[in-house]
């Protein structure tokens, strides 16, 4: 047989193979093997040395340890895998990826999804671990299987949001004309227009030129974040008004969770959570450390009349009524024993 037949011979028989391995195949053999290395991404916004970043990495420690180093974290802050949306479509066609969600971005997938993510709602985090445990919330995640995205974990806490801006505010009065940057988010856009200021949305990483060259006149977000991107050098008045309890979730595509192990999604699920424990340890300790940094700087720290926000946004999720209907919001309420 001349060089050319036995190429030809060769290939023969590795189409055959494919061929015949393809017509054995089932969804049970698309499963990682039980002693195959399993590599995860961790996709994420925050910046190095921020809470969230420590307690993905104390995550990613776990998991290592917890399965004997068969998982491995790689990490990815400061999007570096792309913005929210496209990492998400990442997911959707497989990729080895967990990344960090809230409803306010997951009502694009499945719309109610955004109740956890509502202003002057929940005002503890015990409030929204409530909300996760509930049938409710159990529901909506099998709503977004069915969109190709799967919830691995929700009990982490972002933070408490709160406005920092050139001006104090003590009331909703006091935001009239005030541009102040919100995430790209309908849901936060029309939650600061009806708090009183003029919304703007923006990436964060603009915020701080925005303030500085009076673009906007400050941002919301949590304490530490105000402090990472260093907002207080153009914007000196930190203003308390508590208007979300940002609950986090983070998410994986379904094709990918499918493949993996019954065990290491168990385990994922449970790490996440314990992780969630640490996170609220850091954010603690990062709100203080941040709040007395920012005042050594020359930032005012305000007191602001929560009771009268709330009373101004005590209808707001009628703003949503398609994606809110009162059925909707009352089970919310009842879960959560606040209205």
């Amino acid at each position: 047989m001349n060089k050319k037949w036995l190429l030809i011979a060769v290939a023969v028989v590795v189409m055959a193979s494919l061929v015949l391995s393809g017509c054995g195949s089932s969804k049970q053999d698309s499963k990682l093997k039980a002693d195959e290395k399993i590599v995860i991404k961790i996709a994420y916004g925050n910046n190095v040395g921020e809470p969230n970043d420590k307690a993905v990495r104390e995550w990613g420690r776990l998991m290592k340890e917890k399965s004997n180093g068969k998982v491995e974290f790689q990490y990815f802050p400061s999007s570096q895998l792309g913005s929210q949306k496209d990492v998400t479509e990442q997911l959707t066609i497989g990729a080895n990826v967990i990344t960090i969600s809230d409803g306010g971005f997951l009502m694009d997938y499945v719309p109610a999804f955004g109740v956890t993510y509502l202003p002057y709602i929940y005002d503890n985090k015990e409030q929204l671990y409530k909300l996760v445990d509930s049938d409710l919330f159990k529901d909506l995640s099998k709503q977004l299987e069915t969109k190709g995205l799967y919830i691995v974990h929700s009990k982490w806490i972002y933070g408490n949001r709160h406005i920092i801006a050139t001006k104090p505010v003590t009331k909703p009065e006091d935001l009239k004309g005030l541009k102040i940057r919100v995430p790209n988010i309908r849901l936060s856009t029309e939650m600061m227009n009806s708090m009183g200021a003029v919304a703007t949305p923006m990436p964060l990483a603009e915020a701080y030129p925005g303030i500085m060259q009076g673009i906007i006149n400050g941002a919301e977000n949590p304490i530490p974040v105000h402090f990472g991107g260093k907002m207080h050098e153009g914007a000196k008045f930190l203003n308390l008004t508590h208007h979300q309890v940002n609950l986090s979730s983070w998410i994986a595509g379904k094709k990918f969770i499918d493949k993996l192990p019954a065990d290491i999604v168990k385990m994922l699920k449970e790490t996440g959570e314990e992780a969630g424990r640490f996170l609220e340890k850091e954010n603690e300790k990062a709100d203080k450390e941040a709040l007395e940094k920012m005042k050594a700087a020359g930032v005012k720290v305000v007191e602001v009349d929560r009771a009268a926000f709330k009373e101004v946004m005590k209808d707001f999720p009628k703003k949503f009524s398609k994606e809110f209907p009162p059925e909707l919001m009352e089970k919310v309420y009842s879960i959560i024993g606040s209205k």
